[in-house]
């Protein structure tokens, strides 16, 4: 039976929490600044590096996935193992989607998105009124991912104070 993560995993995990964590404190700290500032700008461009930092380490993830092995689930009930598997896929479809929505934004805006000094390719071509629609989509569901950060976080807490249980412990071990 095994009932660890890889290190690889576990590090990983946490390094992506800090970076959603800079990602949706840099958007809330943009509106304390006002349109077309300086400062707001640089806000806005840590949140567009930060978010595509979020799509390269997510496919590292996927890697690290499906190359390691992960924690047994047998002593899950049946709705454990369902409502973690779908926790599972709405995290990865956040961390892949809302970067992605993010790009077509910028790209719509008619703005270059650069990534680490490399330009990008531009996902969609100018047109405002596109980019504004998917600002709201991106906007909606990163709403979705407060409440998605709470329930995993709640998740979590419970197996270790309620049910006693490794799970929280398991992503806890940095080392193999």
């Amino acid at each position: 039976m095994n009932n660890r993560y890889a290190a690889i995993s576990v590090w990983l995990h946490w390094i992506m929490l800090l970076v959603m964590v800079a990602v949706y404190a840099t958007i809330e700290l943009r509106g304390q600044f006002p349109r077309g500032s300086e400062e707001r700008d640089l806000i806005k461009t840590a949140h567009y590096l930060l978010g595509l930092s979020i799509f390269v380490l997510v496919w590292f993830r996927i890697v690290a996935r499906l190359i390691t092995t992960t924690p047994d689930r047998e002593n899950y009930g049946k709705f454990q193992r369902i409502s973690s598997t779908l926790m599972f896929l709405a995290f990865y479809a956040l961390m892949i989607v809302m970067p992605l929505l993010g790009w077509a934004i910028v790209s719509g805006e008619g703005h270059h998105v650069q990534l680490f000094g490399w330009q990008l390719p531009a996902i969609i071509g100018p047109d405002k009124d596109l980019a504004h629609d998917i600002e709201e989509i991106h906007e909606t569901i990163g709403t979705a991912g407060y409440y998605l950060v709470a329930i995993h976080a709640a998740a979590a807490l419970f197996h270790h104070y309620v049910k006693k249980d490794d799970t929280l412990k398991r992503m806890l071990r940095f080392k193999d």
